[in-house]
């Protein structure tokens, strides 16, 4: 099997459901911009494929799309520099998806801790589309040949997956032609937590608005929710190792930390010994001059959707230079018959 070099890439992807929040700004948009930064190809991607594996009203799903590619350009995500689509302006996604739906195993699948989780007792009624959602994930990912993928902790065993699929197509074909892509999980900011709970991921399905900040929020409103944000009554501790049982207070101290760039332990070395009464309004104010900008973007931008939808087509166009040429290499490897120009 010859040795193949695969340029670094990154792609990653979110679901366009509605509502993004903190947790999805530090946990992913914050770290796109800061990989595409660096000296790498930087795909992202609005999975609105990955969103029909449950119903979605169609007039909320258009406007989910466009808002999130509002919250990526927002964020601070450049079109010229970083690749955004939505996945199903790609076809290459889903034909690819079929292919490595034959190279994955049932009892792979059945092992995903989220088709258990979003399944449940209820499988039997859910889609086969939800079933066979880590192989699309798959297929999103290698049909760029991308090396690098930022995910949450609750997306590593799909990236797993992805590795998996690809070690077996290689040696069931002989080839080393799909790289074992390397999850990238960093930062004190990749699982934000609720306001309301600190054992719970903050989420956009909390019946509690006061669990989550929205990226539509206005400065006023995050402030009142971070006031009134669950804490306990001791002080802050200086050291990290003073958080452990603490939940509320390592969510709020994470999350200063993410948004200052800072370490944990940096933040308690200035903050530590200071009460909750103290430390809100400096949360606070972090929080306003850093999401209340966005907020107003976010909200110039979806005044014109038909920026947006150009973008996206374009988006589309620069994807199609890449995924085109992998797939009929992939159907070329597999014995498909028809036009190739590699």
């Amino acid at each position: 099997m010859s040795e193949t070099t695969f340029t670094p890439r990154v792609f990653s992807g979110i679901q366009p459901s509605g509502n993004l929040h903190l947790g999805n700004y530090l946990g992913a948009l914050k770290r796109f911009v800061d990989w595409q930064a660096k000296d790498v190809e930087t795909i992202y991607c609005m999975v609105d494929l990955h969103a029909i594996t449950v119903w979605q009203d169609p007039a909320d799903l258009k406007k989910s799309t466009r808002e999130l590619c509002a919250g990526f350009i927002a964020a601070g995500l450049d079109p010229e520099q970083s690749i955004l689509i939505n996945q199903s302006q790609v076809p290459e996604h889903a034909q690819l998806a079929w292919v490595f739906n034959c190279v994955a195993r049932m009892g792979w699948m059945q092992r995903m801790t989220q088709w258990k989780d979003k399944a449940g007792k209820n499988a039997q009624n859910a889609s086969l589309g939800l079933f066979a959602y880590p192989a699309l994930m798959a297929a999103d990912i290698l049909v760029y040949h991308a090396t690098h993928v930022p995910v949450g902790e609750d997306q590593k065993q799909h990236l797993e997956l992805t590795r998996d699929i690809a070690i077996k197509f290689n040696h069931d074909y002989g080839v080393n032609f799909f790289p074992e892509t390397e999850p990238v999980i960093e930062g004190a900011g990749t699982r934000v937590m609720s306001l309301r709970d600190g054992t719970k991921k903050m989420s956009k399905s909390d019946p509690s608005d006061a669990s989550r900040i929205n990226l539509t929020d206005d400065a006023d409103a995050i402030a009142k929710k971070i006031r009134k944000a669950k804490t306990d009554p001791d002080a802050l501790p200086s050291e990290a190792k003073g958080l452990e049982e603490r939940p509320e207070a390592r969510n709020l101290v994470n999350i200063y930390a993410a948004m200052a760039e800072q370490s944990v332990d940096q933040v308690l070395a200035d903050v530590g010994g200071k009460q909750f009464s103290e430390f809100k309004p400096m949360l606070a104010d972090l929080a306003v001059a850093k999401m209340a900008p966005i907020t107003t973007e976010m909200a110039r931008l979806m005044q014109h959707q038909d920026e947006i939808d150009k973008i996206l087509a374009r988006g589309a166009e620069r994807a199609r230079e890449i995924t085109a040429p992998i797939l009929r290499k992939t159907y070329d490897i597999i014995g498909m018959v028809g036009p190739s120009s590699l």
